[in-house]
């Protein structure tokens, strides 16, 4: 009798395991931060989660879920609801920016999505095919992902294996303290989800899409990401990786400045470039029109082209 009555105490007389500690944790923290939207686009009705960034109502989602919607029903954890107006889209990061009428709100608490480790435990909420505030948990599976986003490309994504579903998109993608590292845009496959990382860029166009309601990107016309130099030739030439030129766009600057296939970017004006991040916080709104002096690994060789990016078209 007394196993019986063990097995039916309530959960919180049980001790949890450290993994159910956290995950708990953290679902109670963040589930009251995460909002439902209810969107109508060119007359149909779609759905998709937000993310309360600023307690004064400003929330953060996928662009994709509002991609034909000025406003709509922001349904909150407790079941209130607003209307909300979009201040700001911007699909090549697949982020947008709502604000609703409401003030006090449970904003989310801020994570840094470049100290993510593959391996590390990390949990999703959001709106799962309607089911408000599902918890779902997993582990980094990669870092530095591209994802396709209207035609172009969407880079350094974070996949997971975290159960994502459709609805899921503008959700939360957490760390185990509960700290925001991403905001979750696709499923790409069973067992592979994969989400925009939330760090000082992120957060730097959020800004931007409030005051100005778009970002002004240059466009260079490349597709690459982070490739390792050989150690002889890493010590050479005293950085350890470059961007990997995988394609280039006909008629790009990339391609008029005779950029190709397999060459790696190590430096755009005397800045080294690591990673496809490197190279879009380069890609701003001040290297529009600029000529810039780019140092490429080609082969055995290093040259210097000159490429003047046009303004990224939407």
């Amino acid at each position: 009798m007394s196993d019986v009555l063990q097995a039916t105490r309530p959960l919180d007389e049980l001790a949890l395991d450290a993994y159910s500690a956290i995950v708990v944790g953290v679902a109670e923290r963040v589930v009251p931060s995460v909002v439902a939207l209810q969107v109508s686009a060119r007359g149909r009705p779609g759905a998709g989660s937000a993310i309360v960034l600023a307690s004064d109502g400003i929330l953060l989602t996928s662009a994709h879920v509002v991609a034909a919607a000025d406003e709509g029903t922001a349904i909150f954890a407790d079941g209130h609801e607003e209307r909300f107006q979009l201040l700001g889209r911007d699909p090549l990061s697949d982020l947008a920016v709502l604000r609703v009428g409401a003030s006090g709100l449970p904003q989310v608490e801020l994570g840094n999505a470049d100290t993510l480790r593959v391996g590390q435990l990390v949990v999703a909420v959001g709106n799962p095919n309607g089911f408000a505030g599902t918890v779902t948990a997993g582990v980094v599976s990669a870092v530095g992902r591209s994802l396709p986003s209207g035609g172009r490309f969407v880079e350094n994504v974070i996949q997971t294996d975290a159960a994502l579903n459709p609805g899921n998109s503008g959700g939360a993608l957490v760390d185990a303290r509960g700290g925001l590292v991403g905001v979750n845009t696709a499923l790409a496959g069973i067992g592979l989800g994969l989400a925009v990382p939330v760090n000082t860029t992120t957060l730097d166009l959020v800004a931007t899409l409030i005051r100005d309601g778009r970002v002004r990107r240059a466009y260079l016309g490349v597709i690459g990401g982070g490739r390792p130099l050989a150690p002889r030739r890493a010590t050479a030439l005293g950085q350890a990786r470059g961007v990997g030129v995988i394609e280039v766009a006909a008629g790009s600057p990339a391609e008029l400045a005779g950029l190709q296939p397999t060459d790696t970017i190590l430096a755009v004006d005397g800045t080294p470039t690591a990673d496809a991040g490197d190279l879009q916080r380069i890609m701003n709104a001040d290297a529009i029109g600029k000529t810039l002096r780019l140092r490429v690994l080609r082969g055995d060789d290093v040259v210097d082209l000159d490429a003047s990016p046009t303004e990224l078209s939407h």
